[in-house]
């Protein structure tokens, strides 16, 4: 799967939110200043390109749609970030996190409680 850019990445949340927009919806949910309507236009057919989206005709223009999950991109970056910077280590990677955010015990059990929520 590819890797998306930074602003790929911002319109790709701004359509798993939408579920189907056209451009100028795509523009009115990013942050000022506004990006130019060529420019996310361009970045949206990247995006087809890639196969990350799609569309569909809708009067004069277009609607644009997701077709790869939110859940399905953000496991594939989380096993490639996993991958190259802690050897394919979950432990190494859950760490690290924790070391750098200066979890207690409490957030450790939290998440346990979840995982053996998910085991059962």
């Amino acid at each position: 799967m590819k890797q998306l850019t930074k602003a790929e990445e911002e319109i790709m949340q701004i359509l798993w939110k939408l579920e189907k927009a056209n451009v100028a919806s795509i523009i009115e949910e990013m942050p000022m200043p506004k990006p130019a309507y060529n420019t996310v236009s361009t970045i949206v057919r990247i995006l087809e390109d890639k196969g990350f989206v799609d569309h569909e005709k809708k009067g004069k223009g277009y609607l644009y749609f997701p077709i790869l999950a939110r859940e399905t991109y953000s496991n594939q970056s989380i096993n490639k970030l996993m991958n190259n910077y802690f050897n394919g280590s979950f432990k190494s990677m859950v760490s690290f996190f924790m070391k750098k955010n200066d979890m207690d015990t409490k957030d450790l059990e939290a998440i346990l409680k979840e995982i053996n929520k998910k085991e059962q």
